[in-house]
């Protein structure tokens, strides 16, 4: 009975020695492997790794949050990999578009064509706020156009080139 004890305690041994034998036995992943796997990996390409006893760390900048959390769980769930150590970096969101640039003069050039609409011989123009009138009238249409364009507020009206009957 000794005996058979001493038979099954030397199988139980030679079974565990074996098994720690062969589970040791296991190649080791390199450093190397794992960084040639992060590079063959096209969503990883725009960052830099480097890998030291099986610990990535990541550096570069990604578009967002999301995209930051896809690539650290694609390294992790590489051969290998014990630990990410994620540096990246989120892009700035772009800058909003500029708004479209009105010149000052816009609106003063709005109101002179409205003013006008009623007397065709007369043109008028405006450049930094003030109005050139030119062109044919009389007295009485004179004081109404004058009227419309001292009503817009330029910052005042030359008639030199006007003609008044």
């Amino acid at each position: 009975m000794k005996r058979r004890i001493n038979q099954l305690l030397q199988a139980v041994m030679f079974v565990t020695l074996i098994s720690i034998t062969t589970f040791s036995c296991k190649p080791k992943i390199k450093d190397t492997d794992i960084e040639a796997k992060i590079h063959a990996n096209a969503a990883l390409s725009n960052l830099t790794a480097s890998v030291k006893d099986g610990v990535v760390t990541l550096s570069g900048e990604v578009k967002d949050d999301a995209e930051k959390s896809t690539v650290e769980t694609a390294v992790k769930g590489i051969e290998g990999v014990k630990q990410v150590v994620n540096n990246c970096t989120v892009a700035p969101p772009p800058p909003p578009p500029a708004p479209p640039v009105i010149a000052a003069d816009d609106p003063l050039t709005k109101g002179i064509t409205d003013a006008l609409k009623d007397f065709p011989k007369v043109k008028a123009t405006a450049a930094e706020g003030v109005i050139t009138v030119t062109g044919e009238t009389t007295k009485a249409e004179w004081k109404k156009i004058k009227m419309a364009l001292d009503a817009l507020h330029p910052k005042k009206v030359i008639a030199n080139e006007l003609k008044i009957k």
